[in-house]
């Protein structure tokens, strides 16, 4: 009998991280293990998955439309809140009493307050993109500071009550793991994002080319990037920085100008063929403040190219093998990130041998890899579920 297996996600029509390992996975799942895969969305009803869906994989929308509320006050937002997580709870209890899954899995948005006290028999997994360190950021809130911290506080305790009810929770990295002490830790089991692709070709690390990747917005550190460039460009004026991202990227060419670095450094919208300005590269600059596991990294070293990155939570420390296929810096230590891009441009032979021990290490996050360990993870729950 096929395995049935549902999970739960906000949409599929935005291009983020989220979207795409889930629509890499599902693929995956239902065209190499067989398995019956439903996604059960909340929102986006009449809008396109931005990432190709296999037509084995099987969508359901619920209609709820919770990114209905963006713009509105925080009081007229927390009613419709409410009033719609009501409604999803009911909507989806009778989605899973008729499909009947054999494992349910919540990616940890609004159903993880409800999606175990669900009496379909099925095994609930919590599948988290994020790092603890970043999640229910109230940042962007219109809050004082210490309502912040209360709230914050309330928030993620909650967290904690729900994730302890699930039979598994799944995080990206070994360093996150760690950060979740209040969590069974013999309910965490800790899988990789797959790459989204394998490169036909690598680069030789022979252009006078650095490259970084990522949305324009704070957390990417991109203005952090410009100022260490202004360092490397003093001592190779040469060498030329490349950087691709959605987003506004106004302030960040504000920055390059205010810094005489237009003639060297360029800021990109995103590539579709993102792959070949790996290719085209020598050396990955990642300056990211924090992540939830830093995909791009893996990609970079995929495409033959050393990466020399900021040691943010969480990512980077999972990654790269200090010394030997890149390089950690402190995280927002401009001037040491400046210096290690230096050492690997000065240095021609080390930057071509990282390149080819980062390409090889890369190699344990091909989707074969991370879809068998997914698979074994089903399996097993299953099994101890007998």
């Amino acid at each position: 009998m096929r395995t049935k297996i549902a999970y739960c996600i906000p949409s599929l029509h935005w291009p983020s991280g989220m979207e795409r390992v889930l629509t890499l996975k599902a693929n995956y799942f239902a065209e190499h293990f067989n398995f019956d895969i439903y996604l059960i969305l909340t929102d986006g009803k009449d809008k396109v998955p931005y990432f190709t869906l296999s037509p084995k994989v099987n969508v359901i929308n619920l209609d709820i439309n919770f990114d209905h509320s963006h713009g509105k006050s925080l009081l007229r937002r927390l009613i419709l809140y409410l009033w719609k997580q009501i409604t999803y709870k009911r909507r989806l209890t009778n989605c899973l009493l008729e499909l009947k899954p054999d494992i349910t899995i919540s990616t940890l948005r609004r159903e993880i307050n409800f999606i175990t006290s669900i009496k379909d028999g099925s095994i609930k997994i919590g599948e988290i993109h994020f790092s603890r360190a970043n999640y229910r950021d109230l940042n962007q809130e219109k809050l004082p500071s210490f309502l912040k911290k209360i709230v914050g506080k309330l928030w993620m305790d909650q967290l904690v009550r729900k994730i302890n009810r699930l039979d598994k929770f799944v995080v990206l990295t070994h360093e996150d793991r760690h950060l979740w002490r209040e969590v069974d830790q013999d309910m965490i089991v800790t899988i990789y994002n797959p790459l989204s692709f394998i490169p036909t070709r690598t680069s030789n690390c022979q252009n006078k080319s650095v490259i970084a990747v990522g949305r324009y917005t704070y957390q990417k550190g991109f203005d952090l990037l410009i100022k260490a460039w202004g360092l490397v460009h003093k001592t190779y004026p040469d060498w030329k920085l490349h950087v691709y991202g959605g987003g506004d990227r106004r302030s960040y060419q504000d920055q390059i100008n205010e810094f005489g670095l237009q003639n060297n450094c360029f800021l990109h919208p995103a590539s579709p063929r993102i792959e070949d300005c790996y290719v085209e590269s020598s050396i990955f600059a990642f300056s990211s403040r924090y992540e939830g596991f830093g995909m791009v990294l893996v990609e970079a070293m995929s495409c033959g190219i050393p990466p020399v990155s900021f040691d943010c939570p969480c990512g980077p420390k999972d990654i790269i093998l200090d010394g030997e296929v890149g390089y950690l810096v402190e995280c927002g230590d401009v001037s040491s990130f400046a210096e290690r891009i230096i050492y690997l441009i000065a240095h021609d032979e080390l930057r071509i041998e990282m390149g080819e021990k980062a390409q090889m290490h890369a190699s344990q996050f091909n989707m074969e890899i991370i879809a068998q360990q997914w698979k074994n993870l089903f399996e097993n729950s299953l099994e101890n579920n007998l």
